[in-house]
């Protein structure tokens, strides 16, 4: 480890000119050699350096998705090319240049902050023994040795020895159930962040191996931690400490205000925007309005969470717009939901029974009657009396009565008129059979 901090010895002096200045300002508050100065400058230094690596984390969460958007891919090219490490690789980086991503954009932002904790290792390593490190000299040495936290000088380490911390003021018990403490927390915090972003912010609709490998490293980081924690200096333990806290409570922020879509973070965070948007009636944030732009602007390539939001807010007669605000709506469109229910709550049209054979005949004959008797009605009174006989003439026995009325089938004569009568209907319907008459 004392090897590895010398390697980044090139930016102790800036990691310890920072401990310094804030340990100035905590100085006058809590006095120059207490634990509570030197302690607070470490966890100051964390927040700076984590401030400054904000823009890393939003290339770490955009890098992570777009690796679990990529997996099916990937695994198919795997598949494909099983036998040809090569064209493997060679694909594997079309496919990662093709989609914009690298997969070192996910560990961006712990490369980046490596340096600062090798350096911070580096310095309180001096101080432990009682050497000049960057700007902490003379006076600053000593104060920095006497200062102690919660009994546990800054410099010492579980695995020291007691001689060594009686030499900086302290018992060999009260350093382990400090580092033992804090070495429980760091592990506890790191597993709880990382079962956070497994349980909550992963989309439960595509299982990939990227999913196994999270879900294996939220078992071997604590471990870790466990392990090399025991070597680490008091000081060191507050920083990495106060570094996971802060990872986890920045995790938190992002999972509640833009979740992975079609994860259980996203549900969450859609029923709470439903329930603003609805008691409100408009958008409210310019972080939900892009929200709800881009929930539009995917149409039929909505997951089930972002239907089920565009559907609750139709039904309560709300409409999302293009531009990512709602508008009141009261023809609203009926869109069935999941269960079956009409998205804008009114009744669903009912589609009419469909009829018998029998039935449909009987209408009909009782169309052709109406139809017949209205003409007769609206016939005028000098109209010229018909050529023809009807079938109220029994006499009537011509062979030309019988081809303009008659059928082989003994129909009764004058059906010809009622054939005429009814040509006006649609196609397809067909007059009732009647039986032969018998003379």
């Amino acid at each position: 480890m004392d090897t590895i901090a010398s390697l980044f010895s090139f930016i102790t002096t800036p990691v310890s000119w920072v401990i310094v200045q804030f340990h100035s300002v905590y100085g006058k508050i809590f006095g120059p050699d207490t634990g509570w100065a030197w302690g607070l400058s470490i966890v100051s230094l964390v927040i700076l350096i984590r401030i400054c690596l904000i823009p890393l984390f939003v290339k770490q969460i955009k890098a992570t998705r777009a690796m679990q958007t990529l997996q099916p891919e990937m695994k198919k090219i795997q598949e494909r090319y099983k036998s040809d490490k090569q064209r493997q690789s060679e694909e594997m980086m079309k496919l990662y240049k093709e989609s914009g991503t690298n997969p070192l954009s996910s560990c961006l932002p712990i490369l980046a902050q490596s340096p600062f904790f090798f350096a911070l290792y580096h310095v309180l390593n001096g101080i432990a023994t009682g050497k000049e490190i960057g700007v902490i000299d003379g006076p600053l040495l000593e104060s920095a040795r006497k200062a102690h936290i919660v009994g546990a000088p800054l410099a010492a380490k579980f695995t020291d020895s007691a001689d060594k911390v009686a030499s900086l003021g302290a018992t060999l018990t009260d350093v382990r159930v400090v580092t033992a403490v804090m070495i429980v927390l760091m592990s506890a915090s790191q597993f709880f962040t990382q079962r956070q972003l497994m349980t909550k912010n992963v989309d439960t609709t595509v299982k990939t191996p990227f999913m196994q490998q999270q879900k294996m490293l939220m078992y071997v980081f604590p471990v870790m931690f466990a392990v090399f924690g025991i070597n680490f200096p008091v000081g060191v333990l507050v920083y990495w400490l106060t570094t996971n806290v802060w990872t986890m409570g920045q995790q938190m922020f992002v999972i509640r205000r833009n979740p992975t879509p079609g994860s259980k973070a996203q549900a969450a965070f859609l029923e709470r925007l439903q329930k603003q948007v609805t008691h409100h009636k408009k958008v409210r944030g310019r972080g939900n309005t892009n929200v709800i732009k881009a929930i539009v602007a995917k149409g039929r390539d909505r997951n089930e969470f972002e239907r089920k939001f565009i559907n609750g807010l139709t039904k309560s007669g709300l409409a999302a717009q293009a531009d990512g605000t709602v508008v009141e709506s009261e023809s609203a469109v009926l869109t069935e939901t999941e269960d079956g229910s009409p998205a804008g709550g009114g009744p669903r049209r009912q589609q009419p029974k469909r009829q018998s054979k029998a039935k449909r005949q009987s209408g009909a004959v009782q169309a052709g009657a109406g139809e017949a008797g209205a003409t007769k009605a609206t016939e005028p009174s000098d109209a010229k009396p018909s050529l023809e006989k009807t079938a109220a003439d029994p006499e009537d026995d011509s062979p030309k009565t019988k081809q303009a009325g008659g059928n082989k089938q003994g129909t009764p004569p004058g059906s010809g008129q009622r054939s005429r009568a009814k040509s006006g209907q649609r196609k397809g319907q067909q007059r009732p059979k009647h039986p032969s008459s018998k003379k």
